[in-house]
């Protein structure tokens, strides 16, 4: 339940119409118990309608926002990016998959070479 007085302008009202918000496009009182309020539709229709103070129960104005937004914590966003990397790094680093495990340094100088060894095969051969 909203009151008169909360009617501005560019605010979304719920009760108006039925099933469909309205937007306030301006407000002209008739003392303190009455106003003017032309609004318009989702279609873009512009229409007016006469409020009184029995009318406020069916009135609700409502924040009217995005989908989403681009105002969070820009280093918040890339911390927890970066740790989904690392979570995931598995997935396409072979070096990573063998730090999760018991490897002595033969082993890893083995693969490293080898590895090494594909990259410059790889990038010679084109």
């Amino acid at each position: 339940m909203s009151k008169l007085e909360d009617l501005q302008p560019h605010a979304a009202v719920r009760g108006i119409l039925p099933e469909s918000l309205v937007t306030v496009v301006t407000v002209q009182w008739f003392g303190s118990e009455a106003l003017e309020l032309t609004y318009k539709t989702p279609t873009g229709r512009v229409a007016n309608e006469l409020l009184y103070r029995h009318d406020e129960p069916r009135l609700e104005v409502v924040e009217q926002g995005r989908p989403w937004s681009f105002d969070g914590d820009g280093h918040l966003f890339r911390l927890v990016s970066e740790a989904h990397r690392i979570r995931l790094a598995h997935l396409f680093d072979g070096i990573v998959k063998l730090m999760d495990h018991d490897v002595t340094v033969p082993q890893y100088a083995a693969v490293m070479t080898s590895f090494e060894y594909f990259l410059v095969c790889y990038f010679t051969s084109s």
